[in-house]
């Protein structure tokens, strides 16, 4: 089968269908060898450091350790697995405080606790954006106790 030197697709006669080119037998892409159509990317697409970024969005990290393309790359199960870590960090910490308010109820007031909730909160999505910025850039923020875990985990 011959292909257009133009554009590539199929040839059958002196013209392609396609961008009406005249078909020369034997006829292939600009470099060398015969013409290969392109195969489109495996995954979503994405650019590796986009994609370490959007791992610091909650649960997004769960679906790149599951897309192909991506739980290969070990930076990008690095990033996805210390932002699943910190999620359940930050659920065990939630968790504890409001123990502790059910206990100390009646001691402390409840606007107290209501801003300790949300400094807790505060400093969780400040983390979540200081660490998508910076795999963003390329590089790696290692939190102290997750981010050796994640190591461990991203292989």
């Amino acid at each position: 089968m011959h292909y257009c030197s133009n554009c590539g697709s199929p040839v059958e006669g002196q013209f392609c269908a396609k961008c009406g080119a005249a078909a020369t037998p034997g006829a292939s892409s600009p470099g060398t060898g015969p013409y290969v159509p392109p195969s489109s990317s495996p995954g979503l697409g994405i650019d590796n450091n986009l994609a370490g970024a959007l791992c610091y969005i909650p649960i997004v990290g769960l679906i790149f350790l599951l897309l192909d393309p991506y739980r290969r790359d070990r930076t990008i199960r690095f990033h996805a697995w210390q932002s699943l870590l910190l999620l359940c960090a930050l659920i065990v910490v939630r968790i504890g405080l409001a123990i502790i308010w059910g206990i100390l109820e009646s001691i402390m007031p409840w606007t107290l606790w209501n801003l300790m909730f949300s400094l807790v909160e505060l400093a969780y999505v400040v983390g979540l954006v200081l660490m998508a910025v910076k795999a963003y850039q390329g590089g790696k923020l290692v939190l102290p106790i997750i981010g050796p875990i994640a190591t461990k985990q991203a292989g």
